[in-house]
């Protein structure tokens, strides 16, 4: 049996088959985050011929001051939705559908490229960004704001025609800021345990289904840290448990504060381990990503039932045939 082929038809968003491409930054953005001839390019390029049943646009960020880095794409204004509708349509043209990860940096941001001082959950250096500086802890009033930005976004993401919308809590980014006991150092209620860490999370997933109705809704979840005082994969089972009961369709599992890669681990699906416990603890699909470069190794991580679907990053950003090879490698 060929795993990889069969159809995901158990979720509120089906797909042909469990292939599918994770969101990797591409910095082919216009200054002001639009869609550019370049961008629609790529993606032309990569889901041409329709072998990824999904693919998860780049991190896009809902309000300036989230912004990552320059010429990343943005989310966080109604002029741009027009442009990220050609995009939509292309890879639906292409028989793909498609998802786009919104983003909020947080204390991964830095001031030269957002011109103010980067915010996170508390006045805790970054350990994912070299250089980081110090942010300034948000207040409630400023949680509410980004909740606010993360509801907004979604809807254009909806208006914009794309298949759903995937919040973004991992690689040392806001929300991932939040969830890790390394950078939340917080002692009101969206800070100490765990059900204090995702309360922000728990927000953004009620304000975003209010506004959307039953649009999917897709979480990437930093699952470790990968140190000792990191999170922990209790803590995840935990989380993963209170995002499925709060309306999430799909979680989508990488690395947290040690971003998408796990020091000194080369094996292909390094963060399969953690999938693999989240699977068990919840009824909705499970995403893997790292380090997969062969169809052989992603057959083995869903015939072992470790996830139930696969996601290709650098593998298919180095060869755009990659999708093709794979799914005609078995026939």
């Amino acid at each position: 049996m060929m795993y990889l082929d069969q159809p995901l038809e158990n979720s509120k968003l089906a797909l042909k088959n469990r292939l599918i491409m994770p969101p990797m930054a591409t910095a082919k953005s216009g200054i002001d985050g639009g869609i550019t001839q370049d961008i629609l390019n790529y993606y032309e390029e990569k889901t041409k011929g329709g072998y990824l049943s999904l693919v998860i646009i780049e991190h896009s960020y809902v309000t300036l001051a989230g912004k990552a880095s320059k010429n990343q794409l943005s989310v966080a204004e109604d002029s741009l939705i027009d442009g990220l509708k050609k995009l939509s349509d292309l890879i639906h043209n292409n028989g793909t559908k498609t998802v786009m990860q919104i983003n909020h940096a947080g204390s991964a941001a830095s001031k030269e490229v957002i011109n103010m001082d980067p915010l996170g959950p508390s006045a805790v250096i970054n350990p994912s960004k070299e250089n980081a500086a110090v942010p300034i802890a948000l207040d409630r009033d400023g949680i509410k704001k980004i909740v606010d930005n993360f509801q907004k976004a979604s809807i254009r993401v909806k208006e914009a025609g794309f298949d759903g919308v995937e919040i973004h809590s991992a690689h040392g980014y806001l929300l991932n800021q939040f969830l890790s006991p390394l950078t939340n150092k917080r002692t009101d209620e969206y800070g100490g345990d765990i059900t204090g860490r995702i309360k922000i999370h728990l927000e953004i997933i009620k304000a975003i289904r209010e506004a959307v109705g039953d649009f999917p809704i897709l979480l990437r979840m930093g699952a470790t840290d990968y140190r000792e005082d990191g999170l922990t994969i209790e803590d995840s089972q935990k989380a993963a448990s209170a995002f499925a009961q709060a309306g999430v369709d799909i979680l989508d599992i990488s690395g947290g504060m040690c971003r998408y890669t796990l020091p000194g681990v080369q094996e292909p699906g390094y963060f399969a381990p953690y999938s693999a416990a989240i699977k068990a603890a919840v009824s909705i699909p499970v995403i893997v990503t790292g380090g997969i470069t062969k169809a052989e190794d992603a057959e083995e991580i869903l015939r072992n039932k470790k996830a139930d679907l696969v996601g290709v990053g650098r593998a298919i950003y180095k060869d755009s045939n990659w999708a093709k090879n794979a799914m005609e490698s078995f026939k």
